[in-house]
């Protein structure tokens, strides 16, 4: 059970209207009965009556209801709280699964920072299900994650697209395969491979692309970070995002390069999310639309 989901069932109730309640909480209609449905599945009680003309509480919803409302009052007073306390500390704490890109995290950080120095800028690495469920819980305030183009996205999170890009082999400049314009995946498959480990997702499109085919793994490594330092030391080649290489330190000094896969495959996304039912600081705004701002700017399509 989730918080969210008491919110959900509240919303309807006050609104009268599954339309309205969508627009009240900027999600979809399809969204927000998903997640009434999996709620009344996992309490075995029909909460709401759906008509054409409105929604409206059961019998066994109405039961419930005073305890939803004692709920979502209880998590509200946390939140004031935890709110306060925010300002007080003044610190913004951003997930990432690696340094999410140098040449977007660094110069919004460093920029926002020389504005605002009263405001400490907490970058935490984690994988994508661990940032997710710390934006859910208050942990941190935004999440820099990467999706395959065509994920949905949690209707609880809100998602804002950054950076796009195809996956990429990332090798030693002085790599046989940095003389390719594109590297067959056949020549992937024939090099000792540095893989992402479960959880991230360059693990899950690595073994999508491969469709059932093997890579010779070397080493398994806790995101794109290690993984570049290893292909630097000469250790093998890695799959990442283009974006994720590009304007990396070891890149500009010439040790690490990337060139274009000649498989077919979906984009890669970097996005930021923050919860949807946690209203995020002012702050958490401000960097966010810098972000994008520095999104913006950055080249595209890079090609070496």
């Amino acid at each position: 059970m989730r918080i969210e989901q008491l919110e959900c069932v509240a919303a309807v109730t006050r609104l009268g209207s599954m339309r309205r309640a969508s627009e009240a909480l900027h999600m979809s209609q399809p969204a927000l009965s998903q997640t009434i449905g999996n709620l009344e599945r996992e309490l075995g009680v029909t909460l709401l009556e759906r008509h054409r003309s409105g929604a409206r509480l059961s019998s066994g919803g109405r039961e419930l209801l005073p305890g939803i409302i004692e709920v979502l009052d209880a998590v509200h007073r946390l939140r004031a709280a935890a709110d306060d306390r925010h300002r007080v500390r003044r610190s913004i704490r951003i997930g990432t699964v690696h340094a999410a890109t140098v040449p977007l995290v660094l110069p919004v950080i460093s920029g926002f920072r020389a504005a605002r120095p009263e405001t400490q800028v907490e970058l935490i690495t984690a994988r994508q299900a661990d940032i997710q469920e710390a934006l859910r819980g208050g942990g941190l305030d935004l999440g820099l994650i990467n999706v395959i183009d065509g994920d949905d996205p949690p209707p609880d999170l809100a998602t804002v697209e950054l950076l796009r890009g195809r996956a990429a082999v990332c090798c030693r400049t002085d790599s046989p395969l940095a003389r390719l314009r594109e590297v067959p995946l056949a020549r992937i498959l024939a090099e000792p491979f540095v893989a992402m480990r479960a959880g991230y997702l360059m693990h899950r499109y690595v073994h999508r692309l491969l469709d059932g085919r093997e890579p010779a793994i070397a080493y398994s490594v806790d995101g794109a970070e290690m993984g570049k330092v290893m292909v630097a030391q000469g250790l093998g080649v890695t799959l990442l995002p283009e974006y994720s290489i590009s304007g990396d330190p070891l890149e500009r000094s010439g040790v690490i390069t990337h060139r274009p896969l000649a498989a077919e495959g979906p984009d890669v996304l970097l996005v930021a999310q923050h919860s949807r039912t946690r209203q995020p600081p002012a702050q958490v705004g401000r960097l966010l639309r810098l972000l994008k701002a520095q999104a913006a700017r950055l080249p595209h399509d890079t090609e070496n």
